[in-house]
């Protein structure tokens, strides 16, 4: 098997075969791929700086403009991303790269003893609401050995009936998105149950899609009882890091060639922030190359070409508060400020903030009563902090958080346009 090979290469080896991948896949699409050849005309595979970087955007026009020689939309794996960062387009993968994505998934799970075709599931994540399309996820998830609960309602009656089914299912292990399983976890901490206690099976929570703070971590491992493990991936790519049983995020590199780039294009050193930028090395049906993802993040130090460890994600380069001064904040690392002084008292369900203008940003809220006029005293003094004087912070309380429709909770969202 392709992967179990790559798994085998000794450092050298995999050097060469990176290289050679790399190298292989850019003259690839060089030669049949119409889209891709006008893109890179000035580009040589032998000089990988001179490859141009992908966006979102280059990719939204008709999919079919976009398919190799030979490929049709008949005979590829077709998906649409998420749309989380605001460029939403159709996507394809050829069969091979489709069942190799699979193998590194199974290969992941298989880390902590995870079966992921046959160990039951319960799944956080969205569901479409219409009838048709309903049932059509609940039939695959019955086939998939799994029960997906909705993450539209959090309420603490639904939140009941979620415990009711651990009770009586022999879930192996929880999948899905932070916010939900972060939010089940608080509404077990309230009622003093470890989940592991009534669900004796459970071996581990994986969670995707959305950041996972270190104190929500903690909460997790507390409350459920099992090791907790962080997922990075895109549909459009692959599983790009899946925390390994040594706590390291390790970053696939047996199918992709993950890169660090600064502003200029430029490689950053080890440790140092930059732009996520991505090669699919298999994808024949459709050009990955020096595609910018649209994260933000750094690898560790201790990285090798072999095994890049990815030692933080901050979060979606739209994710950045532009303040009146002309700063710019990452909207996370406040956005964590206000969580640790909100969730001190344990009554803010969870919230989100959103950026209006400038000088101006709103923390909606869930909770049981509203926050106290000292605590959004301390919030605003906090944010002015941390970013400048003479903000305005606002608070609204709702019952409930809007979600997107695949059920992903945005912590942070700008409506101010960044000048490129």
């Amino acid at each position: 098997m392709t992967l179990k090979e790559i798994q085998q290469y000794s450092e050298s080896e995999f050097e060469a075969y990176l290289d050679h991948r790399k190298q292989a896949i850019f003259e690839y699409h060089i030669k049949h791929n119409t889209f891709y050849r006008s893109f890179a005309k000035r580009a040589s595979g032998n000089y990988w700086n001179t490859v141009p970087i992908m966006t979102k955007r280059d990719l939204q026009q008709p999919l079919e403009d976009r398919l190799s020689r030979g490929f049709t939309t008949k005979d590829v794996y077709v998906n649409k991303t998420s749309g989380s960062s605001g460029d939403p387009f159709i996507f394809a993968k050829d069969k091979f790269c489709h069942a190799l994505t699979w193998a590194v998934i199974q290969n992941r799970f298989g880390w902590h003893g995870l079966d992921f075709n046959s160990s039951k599931q319960a799944r956080f994540y969205g569901i479409p609401l219409n009838k048709k399309n309903y049932y059509k996820e609940r039939f695959k998830d019955y086939l998939g050995n799994r029960y997906r609960f909705s993450v539209f309602d959090m309420s603490d009656q639904a939140l009941e009936t979620c415990l009711s089914k651990f009770q009586q299912s022999k879930f192996e292990y929880i999948n899905g998105y932070t916010s939900p399983i972060v939010q089940f976890a608080k509404f077990l901490e309230r009622k003093n149950i470890n989940l592991k206690s009534v669900c004796p099976t459970l071996k581990a929570c994986v969670v995707t899609s959305e950041m996972l703070f270190d104190s929500d971590k903690n909460l997790l491992e507390t409350q459920f009882g099992v090791p907790v493990v962080n997922e990075y991936g895109a549909s459009e790519l692959d599983l790009i890091a899946f925390q390994n049983p040594k706590g390291d995020w390790q970053v696939n590199s047996e199918t992709l060639f993950v890169e660090i780039l600064d502003e200029n294009n430029q490689n950053v050193p080890l440790g140092e922030e930059g732009r996520i930028v991505i090669t699919s090395l298999y994808n024949k049906a459709h050009p990955f190359i020096r595609y910018d993802i649209g994260d933000i993040g750094a690898l560790s130090p201790n990285s090798t070409i072999q095994k890049p460890i990815l030692k933080q994600l901050t979060g979606r380069t739209n994710d950045f508060a532009i303040l009146p001064s002309g700063k710019v904040a990452a909207g996370l690392t406040f956005y964590y400020i206000t969580k640790s002084i909100i969730e001190d008292d344990g009554n803010v369900k969870e919230f989100i903030i959103e950026q209006t203008c400038p000088d101006t940003f709103k923390i909606i809220y869930v909770s049981q009563d509203p926050l106290s006029t000292e605590k959004t005293k301390i919030i605003t003094t906090e944010m002015e902090r941390y970013l400048e004087k003479g903000l305005h912070i606002q608070f609204e309380r709702k019952e409930r958080l809007v979600r997107s429709k695949s059920g992903k909770l945005k912590q942070f969202t700008s409506q101010v346009k960044q000048h490129s």
